[in-house]
């Protein structure tokens, strides 16, 4: 099932709000080292109707978030230059970024300082296929309520109940 994202932000302020990629599908940034867990993450996303971006390294994330405005940033801990909850931590810090939700999803059992680090959800490895899509569609949707309160405009338009 393909999802439409929500609304981009107004014309006042388009870099505060997230942003859905050019065949409409919400983006998801996705910062993790090992290959084969990118390339399940690529799929699972992909069939659930995501469009997914790569950053390698928590510095390119960052700058590749701004640029995208992906909705939500999945993130290893464990990733070079910059670690996932320092990235966690950065992005929630960032006005341009306000609406991007992050999830942090790890080998490491660390919830609680993924949790301080300002991360919206946590999931532990290994990967599963229906946790990851679910939790993704659970932080869209709570995206795309809390945006219905933001000043931006972004509307929650197409954020249905997966």
């Amino acid at each position: 099932m393909h999802r439409v994202a929500p609304e981009a932000g107004s014309a006042s302020n388009p870099a505060s709000s997230p942003a859905p990629s050019p065949n409409g599908r919400a983006i998801i940034l996705v910062v993790e080292r090992d290959p084969h867990v990118r390339a399940l993450q690529e799929y699972f996303l992909d069939e659930a109707g995501f469009a997914v971006e790569f950053a390698p390294d928590g510095v390119a994330a960052l700058e590749m978030a701004r640029a995208v405005a992906p909705y939500i940033i999945i993130t290893e801990i464990l990733v070079p230059k910059l670690d996932g909850l320092a990235l966690c931590r950065a992005v929630k810090k960032d006005p341009a970024l306000r609406g991007t939700a992050v999830l942090v999803f790890s080998i490491l059992a660390a919830e609680s300082r993924a949790r301080e680090a300002g991360a919206d959800a946590f999931l532990m490895k290994p990967l599963a296929d229906r946790r990851l899509v679910d939790t993704v569609r659970t932080l869209l949707e709570t995206c795309s309520r809390a945006s219905t309160q933001l000043p931006t405009g972004r509307s929650s338009a197409g954020g249905s109940q997966p």
